[in-house]
C-alpha cells in the first residue's frame, strides 16, 4: 500500500542514509530509508517495524493513521520517510549501534512484497543447507552472511594496500589454458573454432606467473580464480580464490618473511589482532612424526612419539613385526569403554589394524596394552609419569601417522584442549615426489619446484628422498597458503618432468613454451598463494568456506539455485563437434 502517492521511486535518491548508520548527529533530521522488514509488532495500536539493510537495523514507529491497513509482511521491501528520535530509555537496545534511535514514519511505500518465504533469513536459520543454496539470494540477507562478505571485502582491500606498498603489480592471467598436472583433475572446455581440441580452466596461474617473472615484471599478484575437479569437503570448492603472489630474486626466507608480515598487517587491520612473528617452523618429517599430519593444529600441545625401536623388542607380535609404532600420551584423560570403542572404530576407518591403549593411574598401568609396556617404552612415551591414557598404533609409517593424527584431533575435541586462538606454523622441506596408490611417482605439491641443492644428487638414484624448497602456512590445522621457490633451469625442469614419467614428446607438447622461456635469461623466483576463502573462513570463525562465498556449490559440485551442471541441447553439441555416449547428457526440453 502506498501511503502517499507523491512519495514515489522517481526521486533522484531513494535513500539518504543506510539503516545501521544512524547516529547522534542524525537526531531531529528527516531521513529517507529503504530496506526489508525484519520484524513487525504492534503495541497499543502503534506498529513497531525493524527495517534492515546490509548495514544493520533501525526501529520504525508507525502511528495508526500512517500505517492504516498496510499489512506489511516479513521481508517486504519498503521506503520510508520520517524524523529520527531517541527511543524511550526503557526501550533502548544496548546490543545495536542504532539501539537508542527510532524513525517516526510520516509516509512510506511498499516497493515489493514476497509471494512466499521458503525460510526466514535470520542467523539461526531454520532451513537445510540445500534449501539455503537453492534460495541463496534470500540466504544472503542474513546478518551473519552480510557480515562475512563485508569482512571478505575488508580482507581483499587490506591485502591490496599491503602489496601495493611492497611494489607488487596486480595483473590478470588467463582462465582458458592448457591442461597441466597440478594435483587435481581439470575442467575441460571444448573449442568450437578448433574442433576436437580443448582448453582447461586454470587450476592455478602457475605457469603464467612464472612467465611474468621471465618477462621482468619482478613482483606480481592477483586474486586468482582457480578451478579444480576434486573431491569436495568443508574447505574445498570446485572454484576458489587464491591470493597469488610471485617475486623475482628472492630466497625462501624472503618469501616467508613477506607472508608473515602480510598476516600481521591483515589481522591487525581487519580484526585488531596482534600476531607474533616469526611463526614457528616444522619440517615435513617433524610434523608427520609429532602430529601425524602436515597440517598440524597447534592450539593444543599433544605430541606423538616414535617408539618403533623400543616396541620391536616387545613380546607382542604386532609390535615386533611392524614397520612403525608410535604412541600418544594424553594427560588426565581416562576414557570410558564407549569412548575407546569410538576411537577404535575411527582408527579402523583410516586403515589401522587396531588401537592399543593403557591407562596410567595411581602409579600403575591397566588395560590390554599394560602387560606389553616396557620401561624403555615408558621412558619415551611417559617419562614424567603423568596420569592419563597412552595410545599406540602399529603398521606402515603412513598409516600410523594418519591414525594417530586423527586420534590426536579427536581427543582434543572430546577434552576441549584448545587454548590458542591463532596458531600459525610453517611446514617446510616437503618431499619433492611421492608415490600414488598405483605406485607411480607424482609431485608432492607441484612439479615446478626447485629441489634443495644438497639433494640434487639423489634425483638419479633415489628421487623419493629429494626435498623441495616448498612451504605451507598452516593455521589452526588448516592449510592456509602454499608456495615454493620455482625451478628456473630448463634442463633440471625437464628432468623433473621425466621422473614423473612424462616422455619428451609429452613434455614439449604441454610445457614447451615454459621451457623455451627459461632459455632467455629467466630470473630465480618464488612465491606463495594463500587461499582467500579459507583465510576469511578462519577470520570469521566459520566451519565451512561456503559461509564466506556468495554463491557456492554443494559437496557434489552442484549449483542448486541456477541448476547446474545440466544437460545441453543437441545443437550446441553439434556446434562443438561433440558426441555423447549416454543420452542422459542431452537436454530433452
Amino acid at each position: 500500500m502506498k501511503a502517499l502517492p507523491e512519495f514515489d521511486l522517481s526521486q533522484t535518491s531513494m535513500r539518504s542514509k543506510y539503516c545501521g548508520e544512524i547516529r547522534d548527529s542524525d537526531l531531529g533530521k528527516d531521513l529517507t530509508l529503504v530496506g526489508w522488514v525484519n520484524s513487525n509488532r504492534q503495541h497499543g495500536g502503534i506498529n513497531f517495524v525493524d527495517l534492515r539493510d546490509r548495514s544493520g537495523l533501525i526501529q520504525l514507529v508507525f502511528a495508526p493513521e500512517v500505517y492504516k491497513d498496510a499489512g506489511i509482511k516479513l521481508e517486504t521491501l519498503i521506503q520510508v520517510f520520517g524524523a529520527v528520535k531517541l527511543r524511550p530509555s526503557e526501550m533502548v537496545n544496548p546490543h545495536l549501534p542504532t539501539g537508542k534511535f527510532e524513525l517516526e514514519v510520516q509516509k512510506f511505500q511498499v516497493i515489493s512484497q514476497p509471494e512466499h518465504l521458503p525460510f526466514i533469513p535470520e542467523d539461526e536459520v531454520k532451513a537445510s543447507f540445500e534449501l539455503r543454496l537453492q534460495y541463496r539470494y534470500l540466504d544472503l540477507r542474513r546478518p551473519l552472511m552480510v557480515k562475512n562478505l563485508i569482512i571478505r571485502n575488508k580482507v581483499i582491500q587490506s591485502i591490496r594496500n599491503f602489496l601495493e606498498q611492497h611494489k607488487f603489480l596486480e595483473i590478470e592471467t588467463p582462465y582458458l589454458t592448457s591442461p597441466t598436472p597440478e594435483g587435481a583433475r581439470d575442467y575441460l572446455v571444448p573449442s568450437r573454432i578448433h574442433p576436437g581440441k580443448f582448453y582447461a580452466l586454470a587450476q592455478s596461474p602457475q605457469m603464467y606467473k612464472q612467465l611474468l617473472m621471465v618477462g621482468g615484471i619482478d613482483r606480481y599478484y592477483q586474486f586468482a580464480r582457480c578451478f579444480r575437479d576434486e573431491d569436495l569437503r568443508a574447505d574445498r570448492q570446485p572454484e576458489h580464490t587464491q591470493i597469488d603472489m610471485e617475486m623475482s630474486f628472492v630466497s625462501q626466507e624472503d618469501v616467508l618473511s613477506l607472508a608473515e608480515n602480510l598476516m600481521v598487517h591483515l589481522f591487525n587491520d581487519v580484526l585488531d589482532v596482534n600476531l607474533e612473528i616469526p611463526f614457528p617452523r616444522l619440517s615435513y618429517n617433524q610434523a608427520m612424526i609429532k602430529y601425524g599430519t602436515d597440517k598440524p593444529d597447534l592450539r593444543f600441545d599433544l605430541e606423538i612419539v616414535d617408539i618403533t625401536e623400543q616396541a620391536q623388542k616387545s613380546d607382542m607380535n604386532i609390535l615386533k613385526n611392524s614397520e612403525c609404532t608410535r604412541a600418544l600420551m594424553v594427560e588426565n584423560f581416562l576414557p570410558s569403554r564407549k569412548d575407546i570403542t569410538e576411537l577404535e572404530n575411527q582408527i579402523k576407518q583410516q586403515g589401522g589394524g587396531g588401537l592399543l591403549w593403557t591407562k596410567y593411574s595411581e602409579h600403575k598401568y591397566s588395560g590390554p596394552f599394560a602387560k606389553f609396556i616396557t620401561p624403555e617404552i615408558i621412558e619415551i612415551a611417559n617419562p614424567d609419569k603423568r596420569e592419563g591414557t597412552m595410545f599406540a598404533v602399529s603398521g606402515s609409517t603412513s598409516t600410523v601417522a594418519k591414525c594417530l593424527g586423527l586420534l590426536r584431533t579427536e581427543v582434543a575435541k572430546k577434552e576441549n584442549l584448545y587454548s590458542k586462538k591463532w596458531a600459525f606454523v610453517w611446514i617446510v622441506d616437503f618431499p619433492l615426489f611421492e608415490l600414488n596408490d598405483q605406485g607411480q611417482m607424482e609431485p608432492c605439491h607441484h612439479i615446478f619446484t626447485m629441489p634443495h641443492s644438497e639433494d640434487l644428487h639423489l634425483l638419479d638414484t633415489d628421487p623419493i628422498k629429494v626435498r623441495g624448497q616448498q612451504y605451507d602456512i598452516v593455521l589452526n590445522g588448516i592449510e592456509l597458503a602454499s608456495g615454493s621457490i620455482r625451478n628456473h633451469l630448463p634442463q633440471l625442469q625437464r628432468k623433473l618432468f621425466s621422473i614423473m614419467g612424462l616422455t619428451d614428446q609429452q613434455i614439449d607438447q604441454r610445457f614447451g613454451f615454459l621451457l623455451e622461456s627459461f632459455k632467455y635469461g629467466a630470473p630465480p623466483h618464488g612465491g606463495i598463494a594463500p587461499g582467500l576463502d579459507r583465510l576469511v573462513m578462519q577470520m570469521t570463525d566459520m566451519k565451512s568456506i561456503t559461509e564466506v562465498i556468495a554463491f557456492p556449490k554443494t559437496l557434489q559440485a552442484a549449483g542448486l539455485m541456477e541448476k547446474c551442471p545440466r544437460p545441453v541441447e543437441q545443437q550446441l553439441l553439434n556446434e562443438l563437434n561433440l558426441e555423447l555416449t549416454k543420452s542422459e547428457g542431452l537436454d530433452g526440453n
